[in-house]
């Protein structure tokens, strides 16, 4: 099929290609993944996060962009009077912390929001770019974030981590890389920027070490046969016991000890 901005998020879209968040929600739980893609059950977690970082996003592709997701998100911004949600006031404060700095406006420049596919590891990706900048050979990715200092325990990397990798963005850098390069033939660089939600909100400008992408490369060949016949019904999914998915679904089949609690 071909991808565009109206089908990029569709069901169709996600069986006929692999992408960057869904191998992330297969590395969280098989089952509630394969549950999602299989329309048996959708997640009843609040959207509003991510609804905040799109209207961001939204603002810096264009503005007939950012004025179709207001219409088509109005409910969840707008207040019956108009205004927006208190979210949606932060989210402006967000916006122009990253609007009024010079060197975000000097890098982020670019064609937006890029979609395109290509072959990785065997099967076909899919991947949207918020800004390519093709004649400098960099694109860039804005994140919003809580903070830019919290530390999180991560068992994938075996210590404490930034939100960059806690939130599997030097894996989605890194495949966004390569789809970039395979398609045209040339190095490109990523970079990120990030924007808190704090107040006043906080930014930076990130940079990722190369050596950074080989645990990305080595988890991706690692994982990607298995998660790959899950989802084509070959390999029966494993429940991870603790999202939302597996607490509806649980059901118990004798007595646990309490040191164990810590490892449900």
């Amino acid at each position: 099929m071909d991808l565009n901005r109206k089908n990029y998020y569709s069901n169709e879209a996600d069986w006929q290609y692999m992408s960057v968040s869904q191998f992330k929600d297969f590395m969280k739980c098989e089952a509630a993944t394969l549950a999602k893609l299989k329309e048996e059950w959708k997640p009843n977690s609040d959207d509003t996060a991510l609804i905040v970082g799109n209207y961001v996003h939204t603002y810096f592709e264009s503005e007939l962009a950012h004025e179709e997701y207001i219409d088509e998100n109005r409910q969840v911004i707008l207040k019956k009077d108009g205004t927006e949600r208190a979210a949606f006031v932060q989210a402006i404060d967000m916006i122009e912390a990253l609007e009024y700095d010079d060197f975000f406006n000097f890098v982020y420049q670019g064609e937006k929001e890029v979609i395109l596919t290509g072959d990785l590891f065997g099967t076909e990706w899919k991947a949207r770019i918020d800004c390519f900048n093709y004649d400098k050979g960099y694109f860039v990715d804005l994140k919003t974030t809580r903070s830019l200092s919290q530390r999180y325990w991560s068992e994938r990397y075996g210590g404490y981590v930034s939100f960059a990798e806690e939130y599997g963005y030097i894996m989605q850098m890194y495949v966004y890389k390569q789809l970039l390069e395979k398609k045209f033939n040339k190095e490109v660089t990523p970079y990120i920027f990030a924007v808190t939600k704090e107040s006043p909100p906080d930014i930076s400008a990130i940079q990722i070490h190369p050596a950074r992408y080989d645990f990305e490369h080595y988890t991706i060949e690692e994982k990607l046969p298995h998660i790959l016949r899950v989802k084509m019904g070959e390999d029966a999914p494993t429940a991870c016991g603790k999202c939302e998915y597996c607490r509806k679904n649980k059901r118990l089949s004798g007595f646990i000890e309490i040191e164990d609690l810590l490892n449900t």
